[in-house]
C-alpha cells in the first residue's frame, strides 16, 4: 500500500480493562498511545508515542481491577507475557516477591502498513538485513510487515521465529498482517536460538525473520542460518551500528572485531597506530539499518565497508530514507556509493597517471589530481605516505602560509604518494567524499614534492618573488639539471651545469639519481657545481 495505514483491535483491548480504565478512554484517544499501564496504589496511566505521559482520572488500582485483566487473558508464560489471541496486543506482568501479580504493562499492537515503502529495494534483494533502534520506534512492526512482503509479493517460504508471540501475535493462527508466513513458536526466551536452528533444518525456509536477538548464542544461531544460505531479517539490541560493533556479545553479527599489530609500512600507509582493531570475519548481515524514528531510517547498504571504516575512525555517511505523511518516499544521500568512489578514482588516476621516462624519452612533467573545481587559498595539507620532514622545510624554506594536518577532513589539499593510490587507497575516498583536493607525488625527493606542493597551491613562476622578496632560484636550476639529464640520455658525454650553492645542489643530485644516471660536485665554493653523466 502506499500510504500509511493503522489497523487495530483496539475494541478487543478496551473489553479487558476494569471500568475506571474505560470510563476514560476511546477509541480515537489511543491513536497514538503505546501502552496502558496499571499498577497496584497508582492511577492508571496511558503512554503516549511522543513520551507524554496521561494519568487516567484519580481512582488508584487495585486488587480487582488486576485481576479483572488477567481473567480475561490466558496465563502468563515463563517471561510474564501474555496476550489477547488473533490481536497484537502484549499483556506484560510485574509480580511481588511472592509471585502475586502487582502490576500490567498493556501494550498496543497496530499493524502499519506502509512504514517500509522506502527500503523495498533492499527487502526484495535476498540479502539479510539487521534493524537496529531503541524500543518503541517500530522495528517489530517493519519485520511484520516485510515478512508479508516477501511471503505474499515475492512468493518466499517465510518462517517467523516469534518469541512471545510478539511479530504474528497471540494464538495458534499468525495475525493476518504476516501474510503467508508460517510462525514458529517460542516458548522460553532462552530456547529461541534452538528453534533459529530448528527452522532452518526441519522446514526448508528461503527466509528467517526473528525479533531481538540479545545473546551470543542467537548471534552465533543466526551466522549458522546465514552461511546455509537463508535470506535473515532480525532486529538486535542497540541503538546504531557503532554501539553494536562495541557489544562484545553480539559484535560477530556485523564480523566481530580483534586487535591487530600493522607492520612499519602498513602503518605508515594507513596513518595510525601499529596496534589497531579490525573486522574479524564477513557479517552476518549484508545490510545494516538504523531506525531513526518511526519513518526515518539511516541505512548501511554494505555492512563489511561500513564496519571497516568505522573501526579505522574514517567518516561514514549511511544513506537517509523518509517515509512521509501520504506514504511519499524521500532519499537523502549524504554521500557517492564507495563504488562510485572507486570508479572515479579509476578513471582519474587513468586518465592523470604520472608520467616516467621510457626508451630513453624524457618527460618531466609532474601531473596532479584535481577532484573539483578551484577552490579557496589553502592553507591546511595533509600528507599520506609522503615525508613530513622534507615538506616542513620547503615550508620553511619558501615561507608558505601552510600547516600540516593531521585530519583529513579538516584539510585543504592531500598530498599522497603515488604508489600508494593503487588500487583505490581509501584516503582517497575520505578526501573525495569531503571534497578535497588530491595531488600525487612518485618518490619522497625533495625535488618532487616541491614541484607537487607549489602545484597543489598553484604558485606561479615569479610569485615567490613579488610575495616573499627574491627570487626563488631553485625552480630554474632544476630546470637546468632536467635539460642536461636529456642531453646525456641522448648521447653527451657528460655536462657541467652552472655553480649553486649545497642546498640546490643536493636537490639536481636526487633528481639525477631518479634517470639512472650519475652525477658528482666539482670545483670549490663558491663555483662549485654538478656534473652529470652515464653510470
Amino acid at each position: 500500500m502506499s500510504n500509511i495505514e493503522f489497523q487495530n483491535d483496539l475494541e478487543r483491548l478496551l473489553a479487558i480493562m476494569p471500568p475506571k480504565v474505560t470510563s476514560n478512554l476511546t477509541q480515537e484517544g489511543l491513536n497514538d498511545v503505546i501502552e496502558i499501564v496499571l499498577d497496584i496504589g497508582r492511577p492508571a496511566e496511558v503512554r503516549h508515542s511522543g513520551g507524554r505521559i496521561e494519568k487516567l482520572g484519580i481512582d488508584v488500582v487495585n486488587d480487582d481491577d488486576i485481576s479483572f485483566v488477567t481473567s480475561h487473558i490466558q496465563e502468563f508464560t515463563h517471561d510474564n507475557r501474555s496476550g489477547i489471541p488473533g490481536t497484537l496486543h502484549r499483556i506484560s506482568a510485574i509480580r511481588n516477591r511472592q509471585g502475586k501479580v502487582v502490576g500490567l504493562t498493556c501494550r498496543i499492537g497496530r499493524v502499519v502498513t506502509g512504514t517500509i515503502a522506502c527500503i523495498k529495494d533492499f527487502c526484495t534483494q535476498g540479502k539479510s538485513i539487521l534493524f537496529l533502534g531503541p524500543p518503541g520506534v517500530g522495528k517489530t512492526t517493519k519485520l511484520r510487515e516485510i515478512s508479508r512482503l516477501v511471503a505474499d509479493e515475492l512468493g518466499k517460504r517465510v518462517v517467523i521465529v516469534d518469541t512471545s508471540n510478539e511479530i504474528a501475535g497471540d494464538g495458534d493462527v499468525p495475525h493476518p498482517a504476516v501474510g503467508a508466513s508460517r510462525r514458529m513458536q517460542v516458548a522460553q526466551p532462552e530456547l529461541q536460538k534452538d528453534i533459529m536452528i530448528e527452522a532452518v533444518e526441519n522446514h526448508t525456509p528461503e527466509v528467517i525473520v526473528v525479533d531481538e536477538i540479545g545473546t551470543e548464542a542467537e548471534a552465533q544461531a543466526a551466522r549458522t542460518i546465514a552461511e546455509r544460505g537463508v535470506m535473515l531479517i532480525a532486529t538486535a539490541h542497540g541503538n546504531c551500528l557503532e554501539s553494536l560493533i562495541k557489544n562484545p556479545t553480539l559484535s560477530d553479527l556485523v564480523g566481530g572485531i580483534q586487535s591487530v599489530t600493522l607492520g612499519d609500512d602498513e602503518a605508515k600507509r594507513r596513518a595510525s597506530q601499529k596496534t589497531v582493531l579490525e573486522r574479524e570475519k564477513q557479517p552476518t548481515f549484508d545490510i545494516v539499518i538504523e531506525i531513526l524514528d518511526r519513518n526515518t531510517l539511516a541505512v548501511y547498504k554494505n555492512t563489511s565497508e561500513a564496519v571497516d571504516y568505522i573501526l579505522r575512525g574514517w567518516p561514514i555517511r549511511p544513506e537517509i530514507r523518509k517515509v512521509e505523511g501520504g506514504g511519499k518516499v524521500e532519499n537523502i544521500v549524504y554521500q557517492e556509493s564507495v563504488e562510485t568512489l572507486k570508479n572515479e578514482l579509476k578513471q582519474e588516476l587513468k586518465s592523470q597517471e604520472v608520467q616516467t621516462p621510457k626508451d630513453n624519452s624524457m618527460n618531466f612533467s609532474f601531473s596532479r589530481q584535481e577532484y573539483v573545481e578551484k577552490v579557496k587559498p589553502l592553507k591546511k595539507v595533509y600528507l599520506y605516505a609522503v615525508s613530513r620532514t622534507i615538506v616542513e622545510k620547503l615550508i620553511e624554506r619558501l615561507d608558505l602560509n601552510v600547516e600540516i594536518t593531521r585530519n583529513v577532513e579538516d584539510a585543504d589539499i592531500v598530498i599522497a604518494h603515488k604508489n600508494y593510490a593503487k588500487g583505490g587507497a581509501k584516503i582517497i575516498n575520505i578526501a573525495q567524499e569531503y571534497r578535497i583536493r588530491v595531488f600525487y607525488v612518485k618518490t619522497n625527493s625533495m625535488a618532487q614534492i616541491q614541484k607537487v606542493l607549489k602545484d597543489a597551491l598553484d604558485i606561479q613562476p615569479g610569485d615567490v618573488e613579488s610575495k616573499q622578496g627574491y627570487t626563488d632560484a631553485t625552480e630554474s636550476a632544476l630546470d637546468e639539471a632536467k635539460a642536461a639529464i636529456k642531453m646525456v640520455m641522448e648521447g653527451a658525454k657528460e655536462i657541467e651545469l652552472t655553480p649553486q650553492n649545497q642546498h640546490i645542489r643536493k636537490l639536481q643530485h636526487e633528481l639525477v639519481e631518479q634517470y639512472n644516471l650519475t652525477s658528482v660536485s666539482i670545483g670549490d665554493e663558491p663555483m662549485r657545481r654538478l656534473k652529470v653523466m652515464k653510470k
